[in-house]
């Protein structure tokens, strides 16, 4: 168990077992916390085949469609650091079991919601939700399983239920709105939140920091203020492009960021204690993993809009061809953690899994009008890697810190990875953007120039059909270029990886303390 033995923050809880190494009890409560995990990932993308029916029971105007689509995510994102925080506390398994209320709760009201502003509100508490259950579901995993091999399975598998999730989500939603009414895509929950309310205080032990000090309710209004405008504004700017209120909200973003970090390093009680960072281990950790995520969703804004637009796929269909990709997620983890057991040191594997990802951005490279199953591939090749990387980068962190302070390390490596995957949509979808515009003929309308879905609702009646063959390969063209950056990124983070991770000889497959990286 790699802890930190000069720290005042230590696990409330023992460990699993004498010997340190956990048994069939642990390993059946990972199973039951996959279950929460799974589910706040599929929130992120349960309504997308869903608008229509809402639309049509409900009808929001334009505004409250985007809050229905963007509340959740903010507020998950706004609050993961304070429910870090208080989950190191009060207990995680306690802030876990509350979560699980609330989302179940949530669910059911969202499900039989009567308006737009019902399930607005709805989707807001199940952000709530979300936030207090994924650094609970990390942080538990973390005190669970001491022994350093057993850990990084564990996290391997978190790693890719959460990452599965997000694409399951989809699909799942797709089904069920076609053989039910919209409400049944929240109704899922329900059944899995019960099986954990009724199972985790038999199975889960209790986990908090025995000398945690209070709680800094300053901090709470300064995170929020720094991560949502910052979301927000890079959001935005993905779906929008370059707007004077976007960079406005990026701006006030960084500055109450310093404002944050700031509170952090002078106050008694910071929510998020300096300590974490003066290790190699999770400040590298972390950094890298918010590369990793810019990784994978700046290659999800193109290829969903790829298999939509430019193949002409329907919904469902486009969902159940991503979802073909994520097939590989299932091995890469596990052989990732096979490896660094058997001795291959873990920088070579976090630089080995950033080079796959490179390479599946280098697939994407020359793919024309017509590439279904090179653009499968290259996505398949880019999750593979982007789990490898994540399931390492999120062990080696947590490996870096007390287990007292694991609630805290997990929100802030969770809200990082929100940043990066908003990062990675606005960055690469503004240089695709830009080509597609360059490459669009100059007498094309303006509504056409904007997106490829503008251009496509034009073209009908005479020249329609010449407008979406330019536009589609106008579209295409800046997938190309953005993809050539995103490879171009993440073969850097491989280098940068390779050299950031680095240990003593003599540190490969074995614990390290906390001050140290693997």
């Amino acid at each position: 168990m790699t802890t930190n033995p000069t720290s005042k923050t230590l696990a409330a809880s023992p460990p699993p077992s004498p010997s340190g190494r956990a048994g069939r009890k642990e390993w059946t409560a990972l199973c039951v916390l996959m279950l929460p995990l799974l589910l706040v990932s599929m929130d992120v993308s349960v309504l997308y085949f869903a608008v229509p029916a809402i639309n049509a029971d409900l009808a929001p105007s334009s505004t409250q469609q985007l809050w229905i689509f963007d509340i959740y995510g903010f507020v998950l994102a706004g609050l993961l650091l304070t429910m870090g925080a208080l989950g190191d506390r009060i207990g995680r398994r306690r802030l876990l079991l509350f979560g699980a209320a609330a989302f179940g709760a949530a669910s059911l009201a969202a499900a039989y919601a009567q308006s737009a502003e019902m399930l607005i509100a709805a989707r807001a508490v199940l952000g709530i939700g979300g936030a207090t259950l994924m650094p609970s579901t990390m942080a538990l995993v973390r005190s669970m399983f001491t022994d350093a091999g057993q850990r990084a399975k564990a996290i391997g598998i978190w790693s890719a239920v959460m990452t599965g999730g997000v694409a399951l989500g989809s699909v799942l939603s797709g089904v069920l709105v076609e053989h039910f009414w919209w409400g049944s895509v929240f109704l899922v929950n329900l059944p899995a939140m019960l099986l954990l309310l009724a199972l985790a205080p038999a199975l889960i032990p209790e986990s908090r920091s025995e000398a945690p000090g209070g709680f800094d309710l300053l901090s709470v209004p300064l995170s929020m203020a720094a991560v949502l405008p910052l979301v927000y504004g890079v959001k935005e700017t993905a779906a929008e492009g370059v707007g004077t209120s976007y960079v406005i909200a990026v701006a006030v973003g960084l500055c109450f960021a310093a404002l944050f970090v700031h509170r952090q390093r002078t106050t008694a009680s910071p929510m998020v204690s300096p300590e974490l960072f003066r290790g190699r281990g999770f400040g590298s950790g972390a950094a890298l993993n918010l590369v990793a995520a810019f990784g994978m969703m700046g290659s999800a804004y193109f290829t969903t809009q790829y298999l939509q637009s430019v193949l002409g796929k329907s919904a469902i269909e486009a969902a159940l061809w991503a979802l073909l990709p994520s097939v590989l997620i299932g091995f890469a983890a596990p052989a990732a953690t096979a490896l660094v057991q058997r001795g291959v040191r873990r920088a070579h594997v976090v630089a080995g899994g950033f080079g796959t990802a490179a390479v599946g951005y280098g697939l994407l490279v020359p793919v024309g009008a017509d590439s279904l199953w090179l653009v499968l591939a290259g996505c398949g090749v880019l999750a593979a890697g982007i789990v490898t990387v994540m399931s390492q980068l999120t062990d080696l962190a947590l490996s870096a810190v007390p287990v007292g302070r694991a609630g805290s390390a997990s929100s802030l490596l969770e809200t990082g990875q929100e940043f990066g995957g908003a990062l990675g949509m606005a960055l690469l979808g503004s240089i695709g953007t830009a080509v597609y515009r360059t490459q669009l003929p100059s007498s094309a309308p303006d509504q056409a120039r904007e997106t490829l879905g503008g251009a496509l609702a034009l073209a009908h009646g005479e020249g329609g059909a010449a407008l979406a063959r330019a536009a589609r390969e106008a579209f295409t063209s800046g997938m190309q270029v953005a993809a050539l950056a995103g490879a171009v990124v993440l073969a850097g983070a491989a280098v940068v990886s390779a050299r950031a991770l680095r240990a003593p000889k003599g540190a490969r497959g074995t614990a390290r303390p906390a001050t140290t990286a693997r």
